[in-house]
């Protein structure tokens, strides 16, 4: 996810361990990719800004990783006392994984508006000083317009 700069958009690929191109994207803010790896290696994510090379961007980007391994694995043939309590463990484990997501969305669009903000309170700035400086010249202006009405204009003395 693209969070500040330019159009809110980066090309973006990711490469397994083979440099053979798994996924591929140009101009997206935000996207989601899903890929089950059966190579081990070093996959290679690489975010791209050559379109508009005067914007800085910003980019989040998460993994998540698919099912993790139980708890205890050695109990999953047994019946237990505390299968009961290993269960709501699971339980609260994936609500904790989904709060963590929740807070980090709230996060990134905290950042993001907090970018355009920014941006804006500069641009604010600047126009309020130009339309200060734009005041001052008409203000002076007008004083020496007026000063002009009620200023006698002196005949010039030229033999004549």
């Amino acid at each position: 996810q693209v969070i500040s700069g330019g159009h809110y958009d980066v090309d973006c690929y990711v490469e397994d361990p083979n440099s053979k191109t798994i996924y591929q994207e140009t101009k997206k803010q935000y996207d989601s990719f899903s890929h089950h790896t059966e190579l081990k290696g070093v996959y290679t994510f690489c975010f791209s800004n050559e379109f508009s090379t005067f914007s800085h961007k910003i980019v989040y980007f998460d993994f998540q990783v698919g099912d993790e391994p139980p708890i205890l694995p050695n109990m999953n043939n047994r019946v237990t006392a505390l299968t009961q309590l290993e269960s709501a463990c699971v339980t609260i484990h994936e609500m904790l994984n989904a709060v963590i997501d929740s807070q980090t969305h709230y996060r990134l669009r905290e950042a993001q508006d907090r970018s355009r903000a920014e941006e804006l309170n500069g641009r604010v700035s600047y126009w309020s000083v130009g339309e200060t400086l734009i005041l001052f010249v008409v203000s002076i202006g007008q004083v020496m317009l007026l000063k002009s009405f009620f200023t006698e204009k002196r005949p010039s003395s030229g033999g004549a």
